[in-house]
Protein backbone atom coordinates (compact mmCIF):
# COMPACT_ATOMS: atom_id res chain seq x y z
CA UNK A 1 0.00 0.00 0.00
CA UNK A 2 1.36 3.06 -1.00
CA UNK A 3 1.78 6.16 1.22
CA UNK A 4 -0.75 7.80 -0.06
CA UNK A 5 -3.15 5.30 0.09
CA UNK A 6 -2.15 4.79 3.75
CA UNK A 7 -2.83 8.66 4.88
CA UNK A 8 -6.05 8.58 2.56
CA UNK A 9 -7.51 5.54 4.39
CA UNK A 10 -6.33 6.76 7.83
CA UNK A 11 -8.16 10.43 6.97
CA UNK A 12 -11.15 8.30 6.50
CA UNK A 13 -10.46 6.38 9.71
CA UNK A 14 -10.06 9.73 11.90
CA UNK A 15 -13.42 11.46 10.50
CA UNK A 16 -15.18 7.63 11.19
CA UNK A 17 -14.02 7.83 14.73
CA UNK A 18 -15.07 11.41 14.75
CA UNK A 19 -18.53 11.37 13.18
CA UNK A 20 -18.83 8.22 15.90
CA UNK A 21 -18.11 10.15 18.42
CA UNK A 22 -20.60 12.37 18.11
CA UNK A 23 -18.79 15.63 16.43
CA UNK A 24 -20.33 15.58 13.36
CA UNK A 25 -23.91 15.82 14.77
CA UNK A 26 -24.44 18.92 12.89
CA UNK A 27 -22.12 20.54 9.96
CA UNK A 28 -19.08 22.07 11.25
CA UNK A 29 -17.49 25.30 10.21
CA UNK A 30 -14.32 25.80 8.28
CA UNK A 31 -13.18 28.67 11.00
CA UNK A 32 -14.26 26.21 14.07
CA UNK A 33 -12.62 23.27 12.03
CA UNK A 34 -9.35 25.66 11.58
CA UNK A 35 -10.02 26.79 15.42
CA UNK A 36 -9.39 23.41 16.97
CA UNK A 37 -6.73 22.77 14.19
CA UNK A 38 -4.93 25.85 16.13
CA UNK A 39 -5.80 24.58 19.42
CA UNK A 40 -3.87 22.09 18.90
CA UNK A 41 -0.96 23.64 18.03
CA UNK A 42 -1.01 25.97 21.02
CA UNK A 43 -1.15 22.92 23.10
CA UNK A 44 1.77 21.57 21.22
CA UNK A 45 3.76 24.91 22.26
CA UNK A 46 2.30 24.13 25.98
CA UNK A 47 4.02 20.99 26.25
CA UNK A 48 7.39 22.32 25.05
CA UNK A 49 6.89 24.76 27.08
CA UNK A 50 6.41 22.70 30.51
CA UNK A 51 9.47 20.56 28.86
CA UNK A 52 8.06 17.95 27.02
CA UNK A 53 7.16 15.65 29.64
CA UNK A 54 5.21 12.13 28.81
CA UNK A 55 1.83 12.53 27.58
CA UNK A 56 -1.09 11.64 30.18
CA UNK A 57 -2.66 9.60 27.49
CA UNK A 58 -0.11 7.60 25.53
CA UNK A 59 2.76 7.39 28.16
CA UNK A 60 5.09 5.69 26.13
CA UNK A 61 5.34 9.23 23.85
CA UNK A 62 6.00 12.80 24.77
CA UNK A 63 3.37 15.65 25.23
CA UNK A 64 4.80 17.11 22.01
CA UNK A 65 4.18 14.11 19.94
CA UNK A 66 0.73 13.47 21.27
CA UNK A 67 -0.08 16.99 20.33
CA UNK A 68 1.32 16.82 17.20
CA UNK A 69 -0.82 13.85 16.41
CA UNK A 70 -3.48 15.79 17.04
CA UNK A 71 -2.60 18.35 15.00
CA UNK A 72 -2.78 15.84 11.82
CA UNK A 73 -6.03 14.07 12.82
CA UNK A 74 -7.67 17.37 13.09
CA UNK A 75 -6.70 18.22 9.67
CA UNK A 76 -7.26 14.68 8.13
CA UNK A 77 -10.96 14.82 9.64
CA UNK A 78 -11.27 18.27 8.37
CA UNK A 79 -9.40 17.08 4.85
CA UNK A 80 -11.86 13.98 4.47
CA UNK A 81 -14.91 15.42 5.27
CA UNK A 82 -14.22 18.04 2.28
CA UNK A 83 -13.22 15.55 0.44
CA UNK A 84 -9.88 16.89 -0.16
CA UNK A 85 -6.90 15.13 -1.40
CA UNK A 86 -4.67 16.10 1.52
CA UNK A 87 -2.25 12.78 0.83
CA UNK A 88 -1.81 14.00 -2.98
CA UNK A 89 -1.49 17.63 -2.07
CA UNK A 90 1.69 16.88 0.26
CA UNK A 91 3.32 14.55 -1.79
CA UNK A 92 2.75 17.76 -5.04
CA UNK A 93 4.00 20.45 -2.38
CA UNK A 94 7.21 18.26 -1.38
CA UNK A 95 7.96 18.06 -4.62
CA UNK A 96 7.17 21.34 -5.43
CA UNK A 97 9.50 22.63 -2.92
CA UNK A 98 12.26 19.99 -3.82
CA UNK A 99 12.88 22.44 -6.85
CA UNK A 100 12.69 25.95 -5.02
CA UNK A 101 15.66 27.63 -4.47
CA UNK A 102 17.58 28.34 -1.28
CA UNK A 103 15.47 30.40 0.79
CA UNK A 104 12.68 30.76 -1.77
CA UNK A 105 15.25 33.62 -3.02
CA UNK A 106 15.92 35.61 0.39
CA UNK A 107 12.53 35.08 2.19
CA UNK A 108 13.40 35.30 6.03
CA UNK A 109 11.04 33.06 7.04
Amino acid sequence: MSLESELNALAQDCHRIAVDHGWWEAERNDGEMLCLVHSEISELCEALRHGNPPSEHIPSYSGAEEEAADVVIRLLDLCYSKGWDLAGAIQAKVEFNRGRSYRHNGKLF
